[in-house]
């Protein structure tokens, strides 16, 4: 059987990923979804403040260490692309598959600002205007969203190169919002390396809300 650890992206918690967990469960699998330091409703300012995105990938390595995981597959949507893989480059080798849903994959000295569209920096730029520090949810979205730490946008990832030995990366490209996605290039540049497994979906971004069973279909194709 195998262990998934599902991470949220931006301003999402664990309830991200409420529609597929139970059905990776279903099916005899260990599921753990993190809620992202900052992210914690209990958080106060103070942390929100002081998180980037090495505090989100030391959150996944700590979970790795209290549940004794190896050879964990890391799921990762949207922002969470970043953490996955600075947690994997670190996790010394005790991944064995990452499946980026809809997310960045970014290279070393890529942040979540340099890799994202014009739509999306202006999107980060207001919401972060009240506070300095934290970005507010967009409108319109589950109200359980939290401000997200605006450093881990920000803060450039530093690889080894570690995270590109793992032996199956995926890429979910979410078909149904071409007019604002920031990953079609990327979805280019994936299909193109042989390193790399890319599949299309055809829904919005929030595919684990849109689709679950297509994702969890997805996730438990081994």
């Amino acid at each position: 059987m195998a262990t998934f650890v599902l991470v949220p992206g931006g301003w999402k918690g664990s309830w991200a990923y409420e529609a597929v967990t139970p059905l990776l469960e279903r099916a005899g699998h260990t599921v753990h979804a993190p809620t992202l330091t900052g992210l914690r409703p209990d958080d106060d300012d103070a942390t929100v403040a002081t998180a980037n995105l090495d505090t989100h990938a030391g959150d996944v390595l700590r979970l790795l260490d209290r549940a004794h995981v190896t050879g964990a597959t890391l799921v990762g949507h949207s922002y969470a692309g970043m953490v996955i893989t600075a947690a994997a480059d670190r996790a010394g080798g005790r991944i064995t598959r990452l499946v980026h849903l809809d997310a960045f994959v970014p290279r070393d000295g890529e942040s979540w600002w340099s890799s994202a569209n014009p739509y999306f920096r202006d999107l980060i730029a207001a919401g972060a205007a009240s506070t300095g520090y934290a970005v507010s949810p967009p409108g319109g979205g589950d109200p359980r969203r939290r401000p997200h730490p605006l450093a881990s946008f920000l803060q450039a990832v530093r690889l080894t190169g570690a995270h590109a030995r793992i032996p199956r990366r995926e890429f979910v490209y979410c078909t149904g919002w071409a007019e604002r996605t920031p990953f079609t290039e990327l979805r280019t540049r994936l299909r193109a390396d042989p390193g790399w497994r890319v599949h299309d979906l055809p829904t919005g971004h929030d595919a684990m809300r849109e689709a679950p069973e297509a994702v969890a279909e997805l996730l438990l194709d081994r």
